[in-house]
Order: C-alpha cells, then sequence, then structure tokens
C-alpha cells in the first residue's frame, strides 16, 4: 500500500504558547526560582521536561515563596489574582497570551458600563475562569447554540438588554458561527466580539480541510488541552480521527491500513513531540520518505514576494517603525508612514504589542534580512472592498473629513478615501470648505470606479433621507392637541414659524398673545424654544396651526379668579369715548367709567378731567363676564353728601 504521510503546516505552538513557553525557559535559565500558575500549558511533556528544569507549579499566590518567580501562564487569570500577588508583595511574570488579554479587556471596559457578559466557551477551563474574573457584572458560561438561546431568554424575562458576547479563544468555529446567527434573530441589542484566535481559526480550517483528503487523522497533544480536543471533533465529522500525546501510542494504532493519513497538532504541543510521531510513523509504514525532510516542510514559510498579503503579531512599537513576527526568517518592519492614513495618531494609538494584524509586503531584502510591510495599504483595500458593498447595498458609512481639494473634500473611512464633491458636502450650501474640516459625517456611497479604485459620496444623501424619515414619522404620529417643544425659525408679520423637529408649524399672530400686538416680536424672538400645541393640521397639503395662548393667562380667567364686584382698583386710562372713558384694569380687561360716574357734577368734556395715562381709582360696580364688560365708577368713591348731591342734578337733568 502506497502510504502517504500530509502535516498541517499550522500545526504546534501558537504565537501565544510560544511566547509563554519562552518565558518560563528564558527564567529558567537565569537560575531563578520559578513557579507557574497552574501548568504552563496543556501538555504533561513539555511540563515534565520544565520540572526536571526545577519549575514547580502553584495553584494559587499563596502557595508561593517570597523568592519565587511566579509566570502567569498563556490562559491569564482574573483581576482577583492580580490584587492578591500586589497584596503579597510576589514577583510575577504576566505570560497571558495578547489575544486573551484582549478578552480580558473588553469584559472589564463592557462590565464596568453595566452591561452583561456571555462567554461561549468551557465554564471548567481556567481561560474561562481567568475571563469571569475581569468582569464586575453577571457573567454567563455557554457551551453551544441552545444554551445561549436558553440564556438570552432568561436576561430578556429579567429585562437585561445591555448584553455583549465574546469567546473563548480556542471554541469552535463553526458553533460560534450557529451561535451568532441564531443570537441575531432574537436579541438584536446583543454586542458580538469574535475573539477566537486566528491561529485557532487557521488551524480548525486547515485540519477540517485535510481531514476531508485523509483516510486517518492524527492529532498530536495534551488529551486535557482545549484547542486540541476541538481539533479532533472537527476533524472526525470527516474522517476517522485519533488524538494522542506520544510517538508510543501510534503502535497500538492500525496505521498502516490507511493510505492518506493527515496529522496536525493543537497549539500547545512542542515540536519535537512533533518530530518524533512523523519519525515513528514513517518508520511503521516503512517509508523511504525523509521523515526530518517532511517535517521541516511542513513548518516551512511560504515565499514572500512584493505585494503577497500576510499576517503578524506585533512584538516591538518605535516611533518611526513597528515590528513584527510575519513567521518569517526575515525581519518584518512597519514604516511609521505606511501605518495609517491618518497622521494625527502615534504609532501606540494604532496597534499594540501581541496585535495579530494583515499586512501587505512593499519589498524583502534578503540580504539585510528585512521584509518591509505595510498596514496602510492593506487596510484601504480591504476598506475599498467595504466601500463597494456599501454601495451596492445602500448603506450608510461614517468617516472623518481630512482634506479640502479641488471641488470638494475627502473623508477618511477606515483608511481609505471617499471624495465627496462641494455640493454633496451638506443639504445648504457650504461657501467655505475648510470650516467642515475634521468633522465627522455620515454619507453613502454614489459611485465606485474599480478600475482606479476611487469611491464618490454623499453627505447630502443621508441628510435628506434623514429628513424624509423624520417627516414621515411625524405626519404618521400627529394629531390635533399634541403638545410640543419646538424653535422659532422666522417671523412675518402675520405669525411666527416654528421648527418641531424637521416640520414647520405655524402660530397665527392672534395666537400669541390674549392681548392685541402689532408684530409677533413682541411676544417670540427667532432662536426661542417654545411650547405649543397642535390647533389645526391639513395632512395632504402638510400645514400645521399652533397655539400658544395658555388658558391659565387668559386676563379674563385671572380676573374672574381676582376681582368682584364692590372691588375698588387703581386704573390706568388709556380712551375717552363720548360717553366715557376706557381705563386699564389689568392687562387685557379694560373697564368702561360712563360720564356719569366719573364726577358728582354734569361732565360735558372728559378730558377736562382726565388724562390718557392717568392712574386713578374707580369701583367695580358691574361685570358681565359673558358678554366681557367691566362697570367702574370714580363717583362712588366720593363721600355720601356728594354722592347725594350728583345724584339729583342728575334726576333734575333728567327731569
Amino acid at each position: 500500500m502506497n502510504n502517504r504521510i500530509t502535516v498541517a503546516k499550522t500545526a504546534g505552538f501558537c504565537f501565544g504558547v510560544d511566547r509563554a513557553v519562552n518565558m518560563v525557559y528564558d527564567l529558567s535559565n537565569q537560575n531563578k526560582k520559578v513557579c507557574t500558575l497552574g501548568p504552563i500549558i496543556h501538555n504533561p511533556q513539555l511540563v515534565e521536561d520544565l520540572s526536571k528544569k526545577g519549575v514547580s507549579i502553584i495553584s494559587s499566590p499563596e502557595e508561593a515563596q517570597k523568592d519565587d518567580t511566579i509566570v502567569i501562564r498563556s490562559h491569564g487569570v482574573g483581576k482577583e489574582v492580580y490584587d492578591n500577588l500586589t497584596k503579597l508583595n510576589l514577583n510575577y511574570v504576566d505570560a497571558t497570551c495578547p489575544f486573551v488579554a484582549k478578552i480580558h479587556r473588553i469584559v472589564r471596559e463592557k462590565s464596568l458600563q453595566g452591561y452583561t457578559i456571555i462567554i461561549a466557551g468551557d465554564k471548567n477551563h481556567p481561560e474561562v475562569l481567568g475571563i469571569k474574573g475581569h468582569s464586575v457584572t453577571e457573567t454567563y458560561v455557554i457551551k453551544d447554540e441552545q444554551e445561549l438561546l436558553e440564556c438570552l431568554k432568561v436576561l430578556k424575562n429579567f429585562g437585561k438588554t445591555d448584553i455583549i458576547l465574546v469567546a473563548q479563544t480556542t471554541y469552535n468555529t463553526k458553533i460560534w458561527s450557529e451561535c451568532i446567527k441564531s443570537a441575531k434573530k432574537v436579541c438584536t441589542n446583543l454586542i458580538f466580539f469574535d475573539t477566537i484566535c486566528n491561529a485557532t481559526n487557521e488551524r480548525q480550517a486547515e485540519a477540517v480541510s485535510l481531514a476531508k483528503k485523509s483516510d486517518l487523522m492524527i492529532v498530536v497533544g495534551g488529551k486535557e488541552s482545549s484547542n486540541t480536543k476541538k481539533l479532533k471533533d472537527v476533524c472526525e465529522k470527516y474522517t476517522t480521527t485519533h488524538l494522542i500525546e506520544t510517538a508510543d501510542e501510534l503502535f497500538n494504532l492500525p496505521i498502516s491500513n490507511y493510505e492518506t493519513i493527515g496529522v496536525t497538532a493543537g497549539a500547545s504541543t512542542p515540536a519535537y513531540i512533533i518530530k518524533e510521531v512523523i519519525k515513528t510513523m514513517s518508520e511503521i509504514l516503512n517509508q523511504e520518505e525523509n521523515f526530518a525532510l517532511l517535517f521541516e516542510q511542513s513548518l516551512e514559510t511560504e515565499k514572500l514576494y512584493n505585494g503577497k498579503r500576510v499576517k503578524g503579531i506585533v512584538t516591538t512599537i518605535a516611533p518611526n517603525e513597528v515590528h513584527v513576527d510575519i513567521g518569517a526568517k526575515q525581519a518584518g518592519i512597519i514604516p511609521r508612514d505606511e501605518l495609517s492614513e491618518n497622521p494625527d495618531l502615534k504609532s501606540s494609538d494604532i496597534v499594540s504589542v501581541g496585535d495579530e494584524i494583515e499586512l501587505i509586503v512593499l519589498k524583502v531584502n534578503d540580504q539585510e534580512g528585512i521584509v518591509t510591510l505595510s498596514k496602510k495599504r492593506c487596510d484601504a483595500q480591504a476598506a475599498f472592498e467595504e466601500v463597494k458593498k456599501a454601495y451596492e447595498e445602500g448603506k450608510v458609512l461614517t468617516g472623518t473629513i481630512t482634506n479640502v481639494v479641488k471641488g470638494g473634500v475627502l473623508v477618511l473611512y477606515n483608511n481609505t478615501k471617499v471624495f465627496i464633491p462641494a455640493s454633496q458636502v451638506s443639504d445648504k450650501r457650504v461657501e467655505d470648505l475648510t470650516t467642515v474640516l475634521k468633522q465627522e459625517v455620515s454619507f453613502k456611497i454614489l459611485e465606485v470606479n474599480e478600475r482606479r479604485g476611487r469611491a464618490l459620496g454623499s453627505v447630502k444623501a443621508v441628510i435628506n433621507e434623514n429628513k424624509k424619515a423624520v417627516e414621515e414619522k411625524f405626519w404618521a404620529d400627529i394629531e390635533v392637541g399634541k403638545q410640543y417643544k419646538g424653535e422659532v425659525k422666522s417671523l412675518t408679520s402675520y405669525g411666527a414659524f416654528v421648527d418641531l423637529g424637521g416640520v414647520d408649524g405655524m402660530i397665527h399672530i392672534t395666537e400669541l398673545a390674549w392681548t392685541k400686538i402689532k408684530h409677533p416680536s413682541e411676544v417670540v424672538n427667532v432662536g426661542d424654544v417654545v411650547e405649543v400645541y397642535v390647533k389645526d393640521l391639513d395632512k395632504e397639503k402638510h400645514r400645521i396651526s399652533l397655539g400658544y395662548k395658555k388658558t391659565e393667562d387668559n386676563p379674563w380667567v385671572k380676573f374672574e379668579n381676582e376681582y368682584k364686584v364692590g372691588d375698588v382698583v387703581k386704573v390706568k386710562i388709556v380712551s375717552f369715548t363720548s360717553y366715557g372713558a376706557f381705563a386699564t384694569i389689568i392687562p387685557g380687561i379694560d373697564g368702561l367709567i360712563h360720564i356719569s360716574q366719573i364726577a358728582n357734577q354734569r361732565v360735558e368734556k372728559i378730558e377736562e378731567i382726565l388724562e390718557i395715562g392717568q392712574e386713578v381709582e374707580a369701583k367695580i360696580i358691574d361685570i358681565n363676564l359673558d358678554e366681557k364688560r367691566v362697570s367702574l365708577s370714580m363717583r362712588a368713591l366720593l363721600p355720601e353728601e356728594d354722592q347725594k348731591i350728583a345724584k339729583e342734578e342728575q334726576a333734575v337733568e333728567e327731569e
């Protein structure tokens, strides 16, 4: 039988595990007394090797000695553990995988904002326990789609709406996709953070691809390793799969019965164990293929060339450049001007040590051992694809206006620039485009030129769409009597126009005050915020008549509540007629002093006794609320003798 062995290129240590293991070995080589907080990785062979070098394992900070150097493993720990280490004044080195630390930051920040946390993963796994330890709010762990839906149902019943979902870095990518798809249908408020490590994604994807082409899959790694067990789970759906920890276990398997064999390994599996497995398998199969060459080829980095897209881990950040590990012999360098389109940002604002980022190879210099890379160009390509998709779907994007150019402005959207013509910058004419620089705007894509890699957008289109949506909702909700707060937009001789929130209504001049006014500016000014109510409306013609006067401000209501017949009031003379004088009692209410009620003698000319603007005292002798009339008398306040004389004179005149 012609047996063939294929080894996955992603087999073996991931970045986080390799980093943690190297830290422990380095500390051990420095003759330090090292202990790890739990096994550094889930691989008994490597843990045993470290033990031989004097590295011990403790389960809590309290077990450490004062001269110990404690290593926090790549799985990470909760905040309480850090607090205990500080409280006990112990030396420690943090080997938490940067991807796990990122989840810690997300959970900490969001829980402090009041969000409930859901973690997709193994509730007993140390990584999950560590993530939980950074939350200050309720935290739930779910293993699959069903448990997630049950959890969301419970939270909904308790009125919990602010919820985030994160995943253990080694979580099954297929189950994660199913969780996301189902959750979106039942909880629109749920915020997702796809925190599955890219190395895990790639490892599982390659394992599945290899399993589909193989008669047998051998998964190498610790049997307690979460990511290794998941590799076995994804592979055995497509072919016969065995999980082994050491090469010795191969002798108990009928591997000679299989023609094509695939080999992969967990993220915590040392290279020497993979090498030993391949060697033993080759010997069992009596293959002539050089197992060492096979192993080296499996780990060989693909050839680099200009324009190639690669992934790298940020290792060092300097002001003028960023160093990355791209898994090649050459050192990866990103010059500052190839990091981002935004010159105002520092390198540390854009990336952090441990970040995995996508890059484009600009230049390979084998002689100097350097690969020059660009994040900016890679981001721009990805962003342009988003722009194209947004154009096809009519999606609204958000960006910042960074440049004024001939005929318009440029908006920076996720490291790609979109041209906005001057006529599309606003729904109003913008005379000086520099006034909109640095503004964040929402815009739609009107046109895409794929050949030139350019896009044309419009802010105006979004503003107009928003206005239309606001107007439609407004007209659907408006009804007579409904109250609004609005801003006075303009004044005319016949009234005031008020913006009710995208739709204008008018207060007629007669509705502005209970007293007669000559112009609306006597009551309101442009910019005033006023409370109004809908008095009348015409939905077909989109006309709204607004009321502004309040019943409690009606002078007749005030007069009725505060005055009665017999009251003596101070009034101001405002006008004369042939039969008497009108005097203001309170603003909006005038009373008549009949000519016979002015004095105790016959009055020929009222103006000889009274003057316009003069204040006098008068007695209310009659109130007719139906006809809105008030009768006043000055004579009623004269001494009784004078009143008697006046009455006699009046009687004589009448005879």
